[in-house]
């Protein structure tokens, strides 16, 4: 497997593709199948590589995608209308490759339906007819999860009180956590109790609600940071209670699916990839549509805690687990 660091995602797009078809003529290794990220400029992969890809099958894989990602407030690239760009490349690499696969239905639904506004903004030679060559060879292909090493650390639970509530997300803007905290900040001005486990990585300019959270909720936070053992990382997941998730961008969500196997109540967003994760029959018991939604659904979980633990969850994911999906997996690609 070639890859690159995951940082400094735009100059990815742009030259991760030099150094790995550099790295690819390197080596030896012949593939049978060139199965590449979104991340990667495939064309200029493939062109540079064609002396030993010309031929070979290739599946480009969408674990997200330029045109419907959230641009973060403090990007200047929107107000230089450089943000194009990035759509463009997803949008050609799709065309080069032989299967397009997408983590979740909103994932494809949101860059096949982005790519005609997309397009229109280019002055002439559109090529909209391109999108329907793409939608042809697109299909879904949830994200395998290891969920079965959770089982490992499963024990008697020990119900904490006041109830756990967890943050198991990366500490960055496309999280929302703002209106996560909202939340919090009013139902502990309300007298409500209730701990807090603030999981998940943190970056050098993470925003700066977290700060002032632990200024604010002080003692109920009773865990701040990123988990690198994941043994501890399952602990946590294991004993909390309250998944409340705000975020605007999802395309799959992992940390999501990980705490919901765990037996973690989710309190979810009606939109983005979480209506897939949830029995359809059950959207109005774990969605909500809006703050004040959140707002009302979190504290009836926390004052009725005992009922709320009595409500199995952890099956609604099953089926993102590899021993599920790597059947689907080994054929796909069996070429």
């Amino acid at each position: 497997m070639l890859g690159l660091e995951g940082r400094h995602w735009k100059w990815r797009m742009h030259g991760g593709a030099v150094t790995l078809a550099r790295r690819f003529l390197e080596c030896s290794f012949e593939p049978d199948l060139i199965l590449a990220s979104d991340m990667l400029d495939l064309t200029t992969f493939l062109a540079l590589t064609r002396s030993r890809t010309a031929g070979k099958k290739t599946a480009l894989y969408f674990h997200e995608n330029q045109i419907a990602y959230p641009w973060s407030e403090n990007d200047p690239d929107p107000s230089l209308e450089r943000d194009v760009h990035y759509g463009f490349i997803n949008f050609a690499s799709a065309l080069a490759a032989d299967t397009v696969l997408f983590n979740s239905r909103y994932n494809m639904d949101s860059f096949l339906k982005g790519l005609g506004p997309l397009l229109e903004g280019f002055p002439d030679y559109k090529e909209i007819d391109a999108i329907k060559g793409i939608e042809e060879k697109s299909q879904v292909l949830p994200l395998g999860v290891d969920l079965e090493r959770f089982d490992e650390h499963r024990g008697t639970k020990e119900p904490l009180h006041p109830p756990l509530i967890l943050w198991n997300h990366r500490w960055e803007y496309d999280k929302n956590p703002e209106e996560f905290f909202e939340a919090l900040f009013r139902l502990k001005e309300e007298g409500v109790d209730y701990q807090v486990a603030l999981l998940g990585e943190r970056f050098s300019k993470s925003p700066p609600v977290f700060e002032e959270a632990e200024r604010r909720l002080g003692e109920s936070i009773i865990h701040s940071g990123y988990v690198e053992d994941f043994e501890e990382y399952a602990h946590w997941l294991l004993r909390a209670d309250i998944l409340p998730v705000t975020s605007v961008h999802d395309f799959f969500g992992r940390s999501v699916v990980e705490a919901v196997y765990c037996g973690c109540h989710p309190l979810l967003p009606r939109r983005l990839a979480y209506p897939e994760h949830i029995p359809e029959e059950r959207h109005d018991e774990f969605f909500y549509d809006d703050f004040e939604g959140l707002l009302s659904k979190l504290r009836a979980l926390i004052l009725n805690i005992e009922e709320t633990r009595r409500i199995r969850v952890s099956g609604f994911v099953d089926k993102y687990d590899w021993r599920v999906l790597a059947p689907r997996y080994d054929t796909l690609f069996d070429i």
